[in-house]
């Protein structure tokens, strides 16, 4: 649970200015919809100075005037204008719904395609609760950002810009006062901005871990009860969720000190005005519905920066999300195919490790001028103790990995002229954990092929020994197998894979001690199996019970990244090194285990 302690990216650079151009990106494929989004509002934020515009005609040229049927006109464009504001309001809504759920949807398409080009290497140093936060939690913020984020910045410039522009129409001195409180508050704003910025960059950084706690736990919870690990995992949570409290309650503390700044500001230049008005400069300085109006539009104007600290908290929480996600979206992957690459026509020809190098991490190489020859058609089996590099053999093999140094070639070609996903595609593999997907069993099988016919999916279920208990179930192929297969026993899951490798007609065959948590009775369907199923195909195989090896033509002993041994069972048996030990021990094992 501690290595849950990942470290992502630190964003401490002003960087706001290129993520808010980034995030306004992702409407360009709606340009459209949002030219007629902003021409909407820009209207009914017109119409709003317009409606208080026709309330100082009404008082002073209706009301105090005395004029009946000037009152009435100016009352019915009045009403026809709220009428049509009506109207635009819901056009605005809308389409703001409609850009957001377009714009989430597209975030989430593309990271998780990405997700999907992403490298083994990038997977291996990042929880899934980080990239789960990315997807769900910060795609939503950001979607919030463009519609509502957008109507409330949007409306705000305009109520400012256009109360301004009345203002100084009906009096241009008390409008230009106005005008010097504004860069006051802006740099205000600003202060305030960077502030809160910076504390929920540190929000969604705890939030990331908190997510990535959550996930561990839930994934992990057999092993959690098993351990009796709650108490200790609740005190671990609880102390990441503290500290993430008090994250959030600085952030809210700074968001609500900001509006009672402004609010102080407003009321002094409210109070300005009516000092200003009052003092007078003879007949015509400004009428009473002049002061209405114009009181009316500074409320108009400071409304919106009131609002601001609500708004600011949103978009600051939103950009630090937005930076995240385009962490994510900014990853290379680790293996690219190279430009000139092509795809691989077959895999049955010699597999060769050249004086390969390679490492996991900097300064820990696993191999070192490692070579090996794999004859086509061969069933070859790698042998060892934990660690000596048997699985990363096979990593690089299916070029989940690249090797450092050296080259890995088919048929003397080097491997990286092939594109990846057609080597992947030639390769099947069957690992030691299983793992199925919701859904039923014929679609787990078809998984890899989704064009095969339900003849070929039974064909490859009996190759691999898997359509005697499928047909034992109520109904048949099409039996759910539940999140990850857990409707299922474990052997019942290990046939099913094994049968959706069989069926995507792999040229290389790998299994990856697929046998070795495993049931005998499962274990020995997959043996009766591996005849018909390895036939014509170069196979690897990597056993934790070596008595499931003895009929491969070639066994490989490895020990700290080299090959110790090589041979049948029999010559390596007969020459009593390390296989003899390994084989030895295994069988010791085996039968202490049937004894129990």
């Amino acid at each position: 649970m501690d290595d849950i302690d990942f470290q992502e990216e630190d964003f401490k650079s002003r960087r706001s200015g290129a993520t808010i151009r980034r995030i306004a990106g992702l409407l360009r494929p709606y340009r459209k919809r949002t030219a007629f989004f902003l021409l909407l509002i820009s209207i009914v934020a017109f119409q709003d100075a317009v409606f208080t515009y026709l309330s100082k005609l009404m008082l002073d040229e209706g009301v105090f005037a005395g004029n009946v049927n000037r009152f009435a006109f100016l009352t019915a464009i009045y009403v026809g204008i709220a009428l049509v504001q009506a109207g635009m309001v819901f056009g605005f809504i809308y389409l703001a719904g409609v850009m957001g759920e377009r714009v989430q949807y597209d975030l989430r398409r593309r990271m998780f395609d990405h997700l999907q080009e992403l490298s083994f290497s990038y997977f291996d140093r990042t929880p899934v609760g980080w990239i789960m936060a990315r997807v769900t939690s910060d795609s939503g913020k950001i979607s919030s950002v463009v519609t509502w984020g957008l109507i409330d910045l949007t409306w705000a410039v305009l109520n400012i810009l256009v109360s301004l522009g009345f203002m100084i129409a009906i009096n241009p001195v008390l409008g230009l006062v106005i005008c010097g409180v504004m860069p006051i508050m802006i740099a205000v704003s600003v202060r305030f901005q960077s502030r809160i910025f910076e504390q929920y960059r540190k929000v969604r950084k705890l939030n990331s871990k908190l997510t990535a706690r959550h996930n561990e736990n839930i994934s992990g919870v057999r092993v959690v009860k098993a351990l009796g690990r709650e108490e200790r995992n609740l005190e671990e949570f609880g102390a990441q969720a503290d500290e993430m409290f008090a994250a959030s309650y600085k952030a809210a503390r700074i968001s609500a000190l900001f509006l009672p700044v402004i609010q102080i500001i407003g009321s002094l230049a409210f109070a300005a005005v009516v000092v200003y008005a009052g003092a007078g400069r003879g007949p015509g300085w400004i009428s009473l519905g002049g002061i209405q109006a114009f009181l009316s539009y500074l409320a108009f104007m400071f409304w919106p920066i009131q609002q601001m600290a609500r708004v600011w908290a949103g978009l600051q929480s939103s950009l630090a999300s937005a930076e995240r996600v385009f962490s994510l979206l900014d990853t290379e992957p680790a293996i690219r195919d190279r430009p000139d690459a092509v795809a691989a026509p077959h895999l049955k020809s010699e597999i060769a490790f050249d004086k390969v190098d390679f490492h996991y991490e900097r300064g820990k190489p696993v191999f070192e001028g490692f070579s090996l020859a794999v004859a086509p058609g061969a069933t070859v089996a790698l042998v060892g103790q934990t660690g000596s590099g048997k699985s990363t053999i096979i990593n690089l093999i299916a070029r989940f990995y690249e090797p450092t140094g050296g080259v890995i070639a088919f048929g003397g070609v080097d491997y990286t002229r092939f594109t990846c996903r057609s080597i992947q595609s030639r390769i099947g593999i069957v690992l030691q954990t299983p793992h199925l997907f919701s859904g039923t069993i014929r679609e787990n099988i078809r998984y890899g092929r989704l064009e095969a016919a339900d003849a070929e999916i039974e064909a490859a279920a009996r190759l691999s020994r898997a359509d005697e208990f499928i047909r034992r179930l109520p109904k048949g192929y099409d039996e759910e197998a539940g999140e990850n297969g857990s409707l299922l026993s474990t052997g019942q899951k290990q046939l099913v894979c094994l049968a959706r490798a069989v069926l995507s007609d792999p040229d290389v065959f790998i299994m990856d001690e697929a046998t070795s948590a495993i049931d005998t009775e499962t274990e020995r369907l997959i043996q009766e199996g591996e005849e018909a199923i390895f036939r014509g195909r170069t196979c690897l195989i990597i056993a934790h019970r070596l008595s499931t090896i003895r009929r491969a033509d070639r066994i490989i002993v490895l020990e700290g990244g080299k090959i110790v041994e090589s041979g049948t069972h029999d010559e390596l048996i007969a020459a009593r090194g390390k296989y003899y030990a390994l084989y030895t021990k295994s069988f010791e094992l085996e039968e202490e285990r049937q004894l129990v």
